[in-house]
């Protein structure tokens, strides 16, 4: 996490003239704008068909997954053009229908409660002037990101590749702020909620927590900003938690109340919803019963390729360009390997600039087919820890943390 002067980026004064967003028409209308004209696109699984829409607030075209509430995937494409995935192309993954689509960021409050020693109502002025200003590059990722691909499949949106980005992140430390309020003795857990909310009363609140070291390491953060330019809407304006190496379960948008806890947690969220097996790589067999589950946690190691795709054709003898992104999960890249015979002998890539621990890695290499017919590509990644990407996909009912070595057939003519 690095220092960021005042003059650069997201400045106080531009960001607080935005007094108010309005977004209503895609948040509520979604693909409706777009009529018999939308565009399709075909995920690779079954009843993989999906619209491109381009009706959402603040957003590019994207695939459309579900209007309310939005759950919009970065076209994989998009990957391919560096570590930073543009805020207009940025996934969308929202829990509850309801999200307010006008903000007045004037009045807008943070609260900051329960078993401290001085409760705050910090407006954003205060926390762009009062605190330390921080950035850092990270993954944002979705739990379920690729479970289409999950075979059984299983329930829950079915996502491809694009349910994850990499921005940069400005805001300030969690750790500050509750520095400011004063934890005290016999907390334990920090939870968060933020201002959407369902549509029946009996919908649970979307809260989240941290451990209380976790919520203290410094590295967690109050983010106002993204590629410095302030959040989009979709994307948790006017703040939103970052939790580096965390899964985006955690990663609460439009951030309005933080209260330290002195027990552990029970809320649905926490204790029923986004549960993983307790076993390794969160993997169990369809009819496994009586594991333990743990609330998923740390990111796991991924690569993939960017500028190939399946069924491309490339010319025996001729080189080919390889390049991919890959990140560490919560931890740094140490190397990228690929193999160009399924996965019998690895090859060592080249790694490009190092944005951070937790940001995507650019890797390339080159290829020269020497035969023609197919030819399975594989890539994977590992980590500063020393895990690996596995060869043999996960499965859990949940659909979560996959993360095997992704595979690219080429036909070589």
């Amino acid at each position: 996490m690095s220092e960021q002067p005042d003059h650069g980026g997201i400045s106080r004064r531009r960001f607080l003239q935005a007094a108010a967003l309005a977004g209503s028409a895609g948040l509520t209308g979604g693909v409706a704008a777009l009529g018999a004209q939308a565009h399709t696109t075909r995920l690779p699984f079954a009843n993989g068909e999906r619209e491109l829409t381009r009706a959402f607030p603040q957003k590019g075209e994207m695939i459309l997954l579900r209007t309310r509430p939005p759950m919009l995937e970065t076209p994989f494409d998009v990957f391919d053009h560096g570590v930073f995935t543009p805020n207009d192309r940025f996934f969308v993954r929202w829990h509850l229908a309801y999200i307010p689509t006008r903000i007045d960021a004037r009045a807008f409050r943070l609260n900051v409660r329960g078993h401290v020693g001085k409760p705050l109502s910090l407006g954003l002025d205060q926390l762009m002037s009062d605190f330390e200003r921080v950035e850092i590059a990270a993954v944002n990722q979705c739990s379920g990101n690729s479970r289409g691909f999950f075979q059984p499949r299983v329930p829950g949106g079915q996502w491809a590749n694009g349910a994850m980005g990499c921005a940069r992140w400005t805001g300030v430390r969690l750790k500050d702020v509750l520095d400011r309020a004063g934890v005290n003795a016999g907390a334990v857990q920090v939870r968060f909620n933020g201002m959407d909310s369902g549509t029946l009363q009996a919908t649970p609140d979307f809260l989240k927590s941290l451990d209380l070291e976790h919520a203290r390491d410094g590295e967690v953060m109050l983010a106002y900003g993204m590629n410095g330019e302030q959040l989009p809407v979709l994307n948790g304006f006017p703040l939103r938690l970052v939790v580096p190496g965390w899964y985006s379960t955690y990663w609460v948008k439009m951030l309005d109340d933080i209260e330290v806890l002195d027990k552990v947690d029970d809320n649905y969220w926490m204790a029923k919803a986004y549960m993983i097996p307790d076993t390794p790589h969160a993997s169990v067999t369809p009819e496994q019963t009586g594991f333990k589950s743990v609330p998923i946690n740390r990111l796991v190691p991924r690569s993939f390729i960017t500028n190939l795709h399946d069924g491309d054709k490339v010319l025996s003898g001729h080189d080919v360009a390889l390049r991919g992104i890959a990140f560490g999960g919560d931890t740094g890249v140490k190397k990228v390997l690929w193999s160009s015979d399924g996965g019998e002998h690895w090859l060592e890539a080249g790694l490009e600039e190092d944005q951070g621990k937790y940001a995507f890695r650019r890797w390339n290499a080159r290829l020269t087919p020497a035969k023609r017919g197919d030819m399975e590509l594989l890539v994977k990644a590992i980590n500063t820890h020393g895990t690996e990407q596995p060869l043999a996909p996960n499965w859990n009912g949940g659909g979560f943390m996959r993360n095997v070595a992704e595979r690219t057939r080429l036909v070589v003519t």
